[in-house]
């Protein structure tokens, strides 16, 4: 009983700073697509580093087992999440950036699978993102609030807050919201395209 009493207060206080965060993870949601739209349309900004880039990863992935790519992947997209909420304090500079090369990365890529393979290979990459992309542009959203906290936009309401919030307190909350939201996430995100990569994905 206490520990499903633990869990139900800690999801309860999740779900309140979800509520509290919502309009970030929409700002983080449309500024993602935006630049996926621009690296899908026009796929021609830093396309040698890209591609230089994406091939050292393949070889960094080469030899791994299905385990290896799960850790691998995982620990990735833990860090880059993490620094994402954290460095948001610098008044939500490095979750912008992030969020502008990632959705950018992944437009690119996307254009590169489609010319390559055809339209329908955009199904095969969806099960890839479906878990890791709201992780991330939660971390984003949450990192943007913290920076907004930091530029004193909570304390006017900004982002349909109805009462003033300090940092601490959008820290702490947003810390409980990475381990049992973010966390979870990035967990099955490295499981599937850990065994879709394993299995020739």
């Amino acid at each position: 009983m206490k520990r499903r009493g633990f869990f139900i207060e800690n999801y309860s206080k999740c779900w309140r700073f979800f509520l509290e965060c919502r309009w970030f993870f929409v700002v983080a949601l449309g500024l993602f697509s935006l630049f996926f739209l621009i690296g899908f349309a026009f796929p021609v900004f830093f396309r040698t580093e890209i591609i230089e880039m994406i091939k050292m990863l393949m070889a960094e992935l080469e030899g791994l087992s299905t385990l290896e790519l799960i850790g691998f992947i995982f620990l990735n997209n833990l860090k880059a999440s993490f620094m994402a909420f954290v460095f948001g304090i610098g008044l939500g500079i490095l979750p912008v950036v992030v969020c502008i090369v990632n959705g950018y990365l992944l437009g690119f890529v996307a254009r590169e699978a489609v010319v390559q393979e055809g339209i329908l290979t955009m199904w095969k990459i969806f099960p890839h993102g479906i878990f890791e992309l709201p992780a991330v542009l939660f971390s984003i959203g949450m990192g943007l609030r913290l920076g907004a906290e930091v530029g004193g936009l909570g304390v006017w309401g900004f982002g349909g807050l109805s009462r003033e919030r300090d940092v601490e307190y959008v820290f702490r909350e947003g810390l409980r919201f990475f381990v049992f939201v973010v966390f979870p996430l990035l967990v099955m995100a490295g499981i599937i395209e850990g065994m879709l990569i394993g299995l020739g994905g």
